[in-house]
């Protein structure tokens, strides 16, 4: 079958109903539900209304996922159709995967989650469901593979695994992305009968909540249509058929070239799927999506979350270096569109392939390896793909595995690699290696205006599911652009963590550890000897300390001499609250006691952030508006935790305190800070 080359065009996720075609407006009927969502939401969202049933095993990072899935099952949620759904969870990933099959056998529409050493497990499976032409979906939260160490984050390196298992397999940039695609994947796979898998950054898409707009249950129920009238029953006793026979010499090899028949099938049904969602949503995808590529001299190609941070950078970079670059995105890796990759690269001086894995003892990276065997079957004349005289040079990078942070300034070393003399061909970034660029530059690609926060708490406070919370205060009632993503680790509770949140009136694309920020709640002030807390926090930025302390001197006195000099050199604000003891009088069990002094910095975020005033929100319609994303977080615990939840928020609003210039202005030390002071601990 010959390739069909596609226009390229960027995918941008806009609020808008409209568009202008031949100069006129056009509408799209279904342009979305806003609300704010992580990659998991967005899934869970899509498939709990299409689906009969899920059978998963619960493994990090896609445990999200199967957890939401089950808690609609033990709601008694029914999907577009009435039909209550069913979930089973059995003793392990392959068992899972065995029971999609079954379940896809007698006609059902199924879906699983799974990431990492799950995917690998399952991987017998998925030869057989994909031989049975069995359409099913499978959610993955792409995951680094155990192998010099244990990882729970993301690499893709357990995609790369599975590749050629005869699976479809889409990849998502954003939480946005990851719900649209769980529907054009259905709908493609059920067109084709070939098995997908939707793919999303583990942790950095499934956890990270961002604003997006989920799609309408009329549209849903219209794009895939009944499972009863899309699928077969092959275990139907009134007519019966045969699978998984046992063939020999003389049939298997049949068998096996046959199933091109399906295959053949998979890139139109992909892009039908994804055209038709364009005309009825007018978020438009394509199997290569591209930014700034028109006039583009070198590009970056890359899968997943990256190349969002990816497509921040380019517009710095044109600007402060001068190089035209451009940035492709690979959004459908199986089927490969080779044609399509080469018609967008062909007229380049080159580009740098950005890979979330590492194979050393292969050739290139599997992305890399792909794309070289592309332009050679262009070069050397095979059918269906443009007809070239020459190749752009081709650089390949390792980033980014198990969430090493992928930054803005990785990219424009990227850049200049590309465009100096004597650029390496195989490189890394993020560490120190002697493969690795140095980062000499690592820009502030923020939307303009944007405001950020990192935090710095501890593994049990609640600071994390507070940090979900604030970006929908943000999304719903201040109408922002927001991005909220916890930089999760496998601590336990009681050790530190990070998070960070961006609102901006601008889609926020970059998807990376922030360094340059405007707020630092600091949850635990054990974090000014466990990190740098003040890093980057702008000149006039804010610093909140939670501490029992109660008076400004008091509080002052505890700040090392270190941090002091840095708060006054920025001419920080120092924001005060005792949020354990808030949270120690209003929880109404004991064991909430601790989670609850996370929620105690909604109300400060409300209080010294300016997004109430600007959007002329009076503050006690602030609180009240509060409570609805209080409630979507915690009620299913019942009216009193979220009452409870509710009075902290008012308290840490109504509480908290400056530490006034005049006592800043002062040298007030603890004795710990005293080196000549002795210090007795047992009288």
């Amino acid at each position: 079958m010959t390739d069909v080359i596609h226009p390229m065009t960027d995918v941008i996720h806009q609020p808008t109903l409209l568009e202008h075609q031949n100069g006129r407006a056009k509408s799209f009927p279904y342009p979305g539900i806003p609300t704010t969502a992580d990659g998991s939401d967005t899934v869970v969202w899509v498939e709990t209304a299409i689906t009969q049933g899920a059978c998963a095993y619960p493994i990090t990072s896609s445990t999200s996922m199967g957890g939401g899935y089950g808690a609609a099952v033990s709601n008694g949620k029914q999907n577009l159709w009435g039909e209550t759904l069913s979930f089973m969870e059995p003793e392990s990933e392959h068992s899972a995967a065995t029971a999609c099959e079954g379940f896809a056998l007698t006609g059902g529409r199924v879906s699983n989650f799974t990431s990492g050493q799950g995917l690998i497990l399952m991987h017998e499976v998925l030869y057989t469901i994909s031989g049975k032409r069995l359409p099913m979906v499978f959610h993955i939260g792409s995951r680094a593979l155990t192998s010099q160490s244990l990882n729970v984050h993301a690499g893709h390196d357990d995609v790369m695994s599975v590749r050629e298992s005869g699976w479809g397999i889409l990849f998502g940039r954003t939480a946005q992305e990851s719900g649209d695609l769980a529907l054009i994947c259905r709908r493609a796979a059920e067109e084709s009968k070939t098995p997908f898998m939707n793919v999303q950054d583990g942790f950095l898409t499934t956890h990270t909540v961002e604003d997006v707009l989920l799609i309408e249950p009329e549209m849903m129920k219209d794009f895939v249509g009944s499972p009863a009238e899309k699928l077969i029953n092959l275990f139907d006793p009134y007519n019966p058929v045969m699978t998984g026979v046992v063939q020999n010499q003389d049939s298997y090899m049949k068998g096996k070239i046959a199933q091109r028949h399906y295959y053949d099938r998979v890139p139109a049904a992909i892009q039908s799927a994804m055209d038709e969602f364009y005309r009825q949503t007018g978020r438009l995808y394509q199997m290569v999506d591209t930014y700034r590529m028109e006039d583009a001299e070198y590009a970056i190609v890359g899968m997943g979350s990256l190349v969002e941070t990816a497509k921040a950078t380019v517009d710095w970079i044109r600007t402060n270096t001068g190089i035209k670059l451009g940035v492709v995105h690979v959004t459908c890796f199986r089927p490969f569109p080779g044609a399509q990759i080469v018609e967008t690269l062909r007229h380049l001086k080159g580009f740098t392939v950005v890979e979330r894995m590492d194979d050393p003892l292969a050739s290139n990276n599997p992305l890399t390896n792909d794309i070289k065997a592309a332009f050679t079957d262009a070069y050397i004349g095979a059918a269906g793909y443009p007809s070239i005289d020459h190749i752009p040079t081709i650089y390949s990078a390792a980033a980014g595995l198990g969430s090493r942070d992928v930054r803005p300034g990785h990219f424009v070393s990227m850049a200049r690699n590309m465009t100096g003399e004597g650029g390496r061909r195989f490189f890394v970034v993020g560490i120190d290696h002697e493969l690795a660029l140095p980062m000499p530059v690592d820009p502030d690609v923020r939307p303009k205006g944007g405001f950020s926060m990192r935090g710095h708490s501890v593994g049990g406070y609640g600071s994390v599911t507070t940090n979900k919370v604030i970006a929908t205060i943000a999304g719903d009632v201040f109408g922002k652009k927001v991005q909220a993503y916890p930089k999760y680790g496998s601590e336990k509770k009681g050790l530190p963590t990070t998070y960070y949140l961006t609102v901006a009136d601008e889609q926020i694309m970059t998807h990376c550890e922030l360094n340059q920020v405007e707020f630092v709640p600091m949850n635990d002030i054990n974090a000014f000897f466990s990190s740098s807390p003040l890093a980057g926090l702008t000149q006039g930025g804010t610093l909140f300390v939670q501490t029992p302390k109660s008076t400004p001197e008091d509080v002052w006195s505890i700040i090392p001499p270190k941090a002091k000099k840095t708060i006054r050199e920025k001419q920080l604000r120092v924001v005060v609250a005792d949020g354990a003891k808030i949270a120690k009088e209003e929880a109404p069990v004991a064991d909430l006691e601790v989670r609850m002094q996370g929620i105690v910095l909604l109300g400060i975020f409300l209080k010294v952030t300016p997004f109430a005033k600007d959007a002329g929100i009076e503050d006690a319609e602030v609180l009240a508006r509060s409570e609805k994303a209080l409630r979507k977080y915690f009620g299913k615990r019942g009216e009193k935790v979220v009452q409870a939840n509710v009075r902290c928020v008012q308290r840490g609003y109504d509480e908290c305190f400056e530490i006034p210039p005049s006592v800043i202005a002062q040298d007030i030390n603890a004795p710990i800070y005293n080196p000549s002071v002795k210090i007795e601990l047992f009288a």
